[in-house]
């Protein structure tokens, strides 16, 4: 596999990996019932997880149908189970976190966690909701812990419109909830300016994907 370097910050290469609080949260209605949560900068020292879970994470590569052709899925993903340990123990504390955190609007615990490399701007995900499962059909939330470069995450009504950009890297944490994987649409596009990897922790509650 071929490695990809990591431009940092001064501020990510802080000596300890540390969750700050989370009440500096500022949420966004979307409309529908639909809202995002953000926190930028929410885990300090982000790159040391970063090359942590670049060199350890058992990341594989997908192909998968379109139309008539078998293609490569354009980004390298890995999963963890409910009852499987996470690759880190920083990010057991942010799942436990977020879990007391929405405990109340949730009603239960984040348990999964997916995640995502992204090795370079040719790297992406395509326009979709997180509908396998129960967010086709009622409310949830999926928390996304993002280290590395920023890469912009955008946000569009189901069925097409005006798009909500938000860039995410570095210890940035997002929260999609309410209707948000029903009615809305997220992505992570190509990028033709020089982007450096980064790496997405989503964490999300039983039944959902």
């Amino acid at each position: 596999m071929t490695a990809h370097h990591l431009q940092g910050s001064l501020f990510d290469q802080a000596d300890e990996l540390r969750l700050g609080p989370l009440d500096g949260l500022r949420r966004t209605t979307l409309g529908a019932g639909a809202w995002i949560d953000a926190l930028p900068g929410w885990l300090a020292g982000s790159d040391a997880l970063f090359e942590h879970l670049a060199a350890e994470v058992p990341w594989h590569a997908e192909r998968r149908a379109m139309y008539d052709n078998v293609v490569d899925v354009p980004r390298l993903l890995a999963f963890y189970g409910a009852d499987e340990p996470l690759p880190h123990p920083v990010l057991e504390e942010a799942r436990r976190t977020l879990s007391a955190h929405y405990a109340d609007e949730l009603g239960e615990p984040f348990v999964t966690a997916g995640l995502c490399h992204y090795r370079d701007g040719r790297d992406s995900v395509a326009w979709h909701g997180d509908r396998t499962g129960r967010g086709a059909r009622a409310d949830t939330m999926v928390a996304i812990l993002s280290v590395g470069s920023p890469r912009d995450l955008l946000l569009r009504p189901a069925g097409g419109g005006a798009a909500v950009r938000r860039p995410l890297g570095h210890g940035d944490l997002i929260v999609m909830g309410g209707s948000c994987q029903r009615t809305w649409e997220h992505c992570v596009p190509k990028s033709t300016r020089a982007a450096g990897p980064r790496i997405s922790v989503q964490f999300r509650p039983r039944g959902v994907r």
